[in-house]
């Protein structure tokens, strides 16, 4: 993508790169998200989907487990100089980034559908475990080295902490002695060389045998280190080179052995950074409500409620209200000319689009409506602000003309401009009808473009215009006060003597300006301002209208809702009702059996009956229907014999269709109005109230219900 940097700085890139930038965790990812530039296509989409993966993590409680490093890169050019020994920090530094390596491999194939570019360049590393385990052979939690590191390192550090041991027994001892026998200063030792040495009187000094380390200032003192220490003390500093000396060899070899892995720390290095540049970008897109648009290969931009983000975080820091705004570019509608008094937000919607448009090409989430849309530009050309140049003698008219003619060289049908103030800075007349030149160059260079003008003659060119259209920064007529929202359709009245009012010019000025101006003129700004006034009133009732119909429709859905699990419930008493019937008659007569056998009844009478209500209990659940069943069967097997040199499979399904329909036939002669019916298996017996396509409304007496006419017996 081609974008000058006085471009990048007339839309704020550098700011917004300096808001990322406290993201990362390395100085060197700071750099270089401030060295962010506008990627190809394929590029910005990858690091795109990479970011919103990374912020959905935020989104839930899938944290991803990654925290902070510190780069291994001076160390990767190092290890390989032959017989080098790095740091202890060092190696705890590759351990460190290593095992964040083997975290992230096991995490992310859990949640592969959540996170599958993320998952993807993660499994392309060759994870090594090896360095951790060598590394955790020499080096203890607190990174220092084991005295397991090697056998003689071992023997050193026991040697040595023996010597301290009888260093310290022995001075104790000498010092006990010597101040029973009043040969010590009051202060009776202290530290020289960093070792313990006694204070004793200068008078005596010969009566305690031992190494003179030095004499007060005074020459009162002298500080001797006791004989019966010095043999040990100077076995302690033989162990103590020696254990430097094997600590220095068991680095070297460590050394040796990470260098081999040298190329794998490497990609793990150039995998952490890449990751560390994505979490920065995904932790700023979570401050901005950042989201990822639909990204189009056609050349359309829909920006619903697009945000510009500085000035977001400004105003949320002042706690001020900051406007969206919303607009189209597609190949049919590919300039768009913003109209309407200064202060009014115009400036700041082209920034916006500009902003937005590097930030998406960058690689970097955008502060839209999700469902927004946006493409890829090659060029991006703006004109904002003033571009007076004192070391260059320039006046703005002149800055501005020179940076056109570059634009003018450069437009093509891949470029998107921005231009503010189109044409100002010269005579109106004149200054208007180069500027009308200038756009319909670029419209025939099928450009697109979103331009600024307050001159009526640029409005009315691009009202002429097939694919150009008029926009408004809309102003509240009575109040005078900006409305910050941008409507496309319409111009703007730049609204010049009412403003002049309102900051209280003489009206007797503005009258004689008024006569001043042609009549005609006027008269044109004053309808632009009736029109844009009714066309706000007309959105804002087409707005609540819509509102009112979604709640109509929401309110008819509920009511369907609660319509069908009424009905349902209805159902569900009915079955509970015959079901209840039932089993009260059931109860009945096993009460008349009862009765019966005690009036003298015989218990083989009774037991008879009895059997005969439980095989009429047995038919009824098991289907009344049974016999007609039966004989289907017969009838079935019958034609099956008679045709074995056809398709019995299809004869038998032709026979079922005739049945059903034999059925259906028959249902259709007594299924009406009047009939009494009762669904199939229940005792219940209603009266048919209305008859639909394939539903029955059923009337009981004391409610009603729709079935199925399959559902239905005759009564």
């Amino acid at each position: 993508m081609h974008i000058q940097k006085e471009d990048l700085e007339e839309l704020e890139f550098p700011e917004l790169l300096s808001e990322i930038a406290p993201f990362a965790y390395s100085p060197k990812t700071e750099d270089k998200i401030m060295s962010l530039l506008p990627m190809s296509r394929d590029e910005a989409e990858i690091s795109l989907k990479k970011t919103s993966e990374f912020l959905t993590s935020f989104e839930s409680s899938n944290a991803i487990p990654f925290h902070e490093y510190e780069d291994i890169e001076q160390e990767l050019r190092l290890m390989i100089i032959e017989n080098f020994r790095l740091e202890n920090k060092a190696f705890l530094k590759i351990k460190n980034i290593t095992e964040q390596i083997g975290k992230l491999q096991k995490f992310f194939p859990t949640f592969s559908e959540t996170f599958p570019l993320l998952l993807k360049e993660v499994q392309a590393l060759e994870f090594h475990k090896a360095i951790i385990e060598k590394i955790d052979k020499v080096f203890n939690r607190f990174g220092e080295v084991k005295s397991e590191a090697s056998p003689d390192l071992k023997v050193l550090r026991t040697e040595i902490q023996h010597a301290k041991k009888v260093i310290q027994e022995n001075f104790n001892r000498a010092l006990a002695t010597y101040s029973q026998n009043d040969l010590l200063d009051e202060i009776r030792e202290t530290i020289l060389e960093d070792q313990r040495v006694l204070a004793v009187k200068s008078g005596f000094k010969k009566r305690v045998p031992g190494r003179v380390l030095g004499i007060s200032k005074t020459g009162s003192i002298t500080y001797i280190q006791p004989e019966s220490v010095l043999k040990h003390y100077f076995k302690l500093r033989e162990n103590e080179e020696e254990e430097k000396k094997e600590t220095d060899r068991i680095l070297r070899k460590l050394t040796a052995e990470i260098a081999e892995y040298q190329p794998w720390l490497e990609s793990y290095q150039k995998y952490i950074f890449d990751l560390d540049l994505i979490r920065a970008k995904a932790k700023f897109a979570e401050k901005i409500n950042a989201v990822l648009p639909k990204i189009n290969s056609h050349p359309t931009l829909r920006l619903r409620d697009a945000f510009h983000p500085l000035l977001w975080l400004r105003n949320s820091v002042e706690k001020k209200k900051i406007y969206p705004q919303s607009l189209t570019l597609t190949e049919h509608n590919r300039i768009i000319c913003i109209s309407g008094p200064n202060a009014g937000g115009k400036s700041i919607t082209l920034k916006t689009v500009g902003l937005l448009q590097l930030m998406i090409q960058s690689g970097i989430l955008v502060p839209v409506h999700p469902k927004s849309e946006m493409f890829f530009f090659d060029k991006i050309m703006t004109d904002i602000g003033d571009n007076q140049s004192i070391e260059n003698h320039l006046s703005t008219y002149s800055s501005r003309l020179k940076k056109m003619s570059g634009i003018i060289r450069e437009a093509d049908h891949k470029t998107l401009l921005l231009i503010d103030e189109f044409g100002t800075g010269s005579d109106p007349e004149l200054g208007g009808a180069l500027a009308e030149s200038f756009l319909e160059y670029f419209y025939d260079k099928k450009s697109f473009a979103i331009i600024t003008t307050h001159y009526t003659n640029i409005k009315l060119v691009v009202e002429q215009l097939p694919n150009a259209e008029n926009a408004a920064m809309l102003f509240d007529e009575h109040s005078l006060e900006p409305l910050y929202k941008l409507e496309v359709g319409q111009a703007g009245s730049s609204f010049t003597f009412e403003v002049a009012e309102k900051n209280k010019i003489p009206r007797f000025i503005i009258k004689k300006a008024r006569e001043k101006v042609e009549k005609d003129v006027v008269n044109l700004d004053k309808t632009i301002v009736k029109l844009q006034q009714e066309k706000f009133e007309v959105e804002k009732l087409k707005t609540n209208l819509t509102e009112q119909k979604e709640s109509v429709e929401d309110k008819r859905g509920n009511l369907q809702k609660l319509n069908e699990q009424l009905q349902q419930k209805l159902y569900n008493f009915q079955k509970l009702y015959e079901e209840e019937h039932r089993k009260l008659q059931f109860g009945n007569k096993i009460e008349t059996f009862i009765d019966s056998y005690i009036k003298g009844k015989s218990r083989k009478d009774v037991v008879k009956d009895f059997v005969k209500i439980l095989e009429q209990e047995k038919f009824r659940r098991l289907g009344s229907d049974k016999d007609e069943n039966k004989k289907l069967q017969v009838i079935k097997r019958k034609i099956t014999q008679q045709l074995k040199k056809v398709d019995v499979i299809e004869k038998i399904a032709e026979t079922n269709e005739k049945m059903d329909q034999q059925r259906k036939d028959e249902r259709a002669i007594w299924l009406k109005a009047g009939q009494r019916v009762r669904i199939t298996g229940s005792t219940s017996v209603g009266t048919i109230e209305k008859i639909t396509k394939t539903k029955v409304v059923v009337n009981y007496g004391t409610f009603k219900t729709t079935i199925n006419a399959d559902e239905l017996e005759r009564v």
